[in-house]
């Protein structure tokens, strides 16, 4: 027999209660472990991402719903950020303004309690974590329909950071304005891969609109709701931030349209069981170098998840090639093919070890 609403209230409240106990019990031991870790001598950097990774998996793991398990690692996700907020904040630098997709993974990755910061370039990202301005930054770096973003990887080749994370963020786009019939709009503003990413559709419903690209899908609602019978393709987030209203939700033409973003730093990331390595390498212009490069991995059993050429800008077609493989550059396998490997290419650099992105 269901029990009446009043005693179900009362057991939630007692619930509640304790359940807000329990994070400020949590938050202590956070501050317990900051304290920890500065007499330790240890003050410049309290974010472990193997750490953050592990107790995420964990608690999916752990997890017999009826919550699923993405929803119960976006609760930790918070929790966990704003613990550390309590250690040390963080300031994390992504590609602005504000509302963008780059701000949505800064959040999905760090949660809510970081100071996010935005920058108006893939660049000026780069500049702001190697100058110490910020302590990480999010750059997005390929897009599973629309494919590299060139930029960030050009970005690595003159860079000492190197790579700490990495978000999946599946991208859903709404067309957003202030004029609620489509027929009157003669204006859509998005960036030029949304625009492309939203084609199928665009064509049909808004056919004889001018579509005009602009340098981010933050920017396109900000002019949408300047601008007179227009609209812009961006995510919701921006809607709320510019004041528009949410005409047609995803309009993508990819149902799965995934974005990758990296999270860029100085830290050096321990393994977690779960893990990814990416190398810049240049192979010079050889007949069979770069299978002689890719083949010790090979050999070890060593899955490569990616490969993508571009200028070394060293000299005309001379090209290096960014790689990722499945592991952590610690595991004996993929140190073992690293050691190898440098002894058939003129360079080689780890960009990084990290945890996989959860979906």
């Amino acid at each position: 027999m269901t029990q009446p609403l009043s005693e179900i209230r009362k057991q939630i409240d007692a619930l509640d209660a304790e359940i807000l106990e329990l994070f400020n019990r949590r938050a202590r031991l956070a501050q317990e472990v900051a304290e920890a870790k500065l007499a330790a001598g240890e003050t410049d950097n309290f974010y472990r991402p193997e750490r953050e990774a592990q107790v995420l998996q964990r608690v999916r793991d752990l997890n017999q719903g009826p919550l699923d398990d993405d929803s119960v690692a976006r609760l930790f996700r918070e929790l966990m950020s704003a613990c550390l907020a309590l250690e040390k904040p963080l300031t994390v630098a992504f590609l602005g303004p504000a509302g963008t997709f780059s701000q949505q993974a800064a959040y999905k990755h760090f949660g809510h309690a970081v100071q996010a910061v935005p920058l108006p370039a893939i660049d000026e990202i780069f500049r702001a974590v190697e100058s110490g301005d910020c302590q990480f930054g999010v750059v997005p770096v390929e897009n599973s329909t629309e494919g590299v973003i060139t930029h960030t990887l050009d970005s690595f080749l003159n860079s000492s950071l190197g790579i700490c994370g990495e978000v999946s963020l599946r991208i859903h786009h709404n067309l957003m304005g202030k004029q609620a019939d489509l027929a009157a709009i003669r204006k859509v503003f998005s960036h030029q891969q949304s625009l492309a990413q939203c084609r199928r559709w665009l064509d049909r419903y808004l056919p004889g609109a001018e579509r005009v690209a602009v340098s981010s899908n933050a920017e396109a609602a900000r002019l949408a709701a300047e601008t007179p019978d227009s609209a812009a393709v961006a995510g919701e987030t921006a809607a709320d931030i510019y004041g528009l209203a949410v005409l047609q939700r995803n309009i993508e033409d990819e149902a799965d349209n995934t974005t990758r973003f990296l999270v860029i730093g100085r830290l050096a990331v321990g393994p977690t069981g779960r893990d990814k390595t990416s190398l810049l390498i240049s192979t010079g212009n050889q007949p069979g170098a770069l299978h002689r490069a890719l083949a010790p991995f090979a050999q070890h059993g060593i899955s490569m998840s990616k490969i993508e050429s571009r200028p070394s800008r060293r000299g005309a077609w001379d090209y290096v090639f960014f790689i990722d493989v499945e592991g952590h550059r610690d595991d004996a396998g993929v140190a073992e093919a690293l050691r190898v490997a440098q002894a058939e290419v003129s360079f080689v650099k780890v960009l990084g070890s990290y945890p996989r992105a959860q979906a």
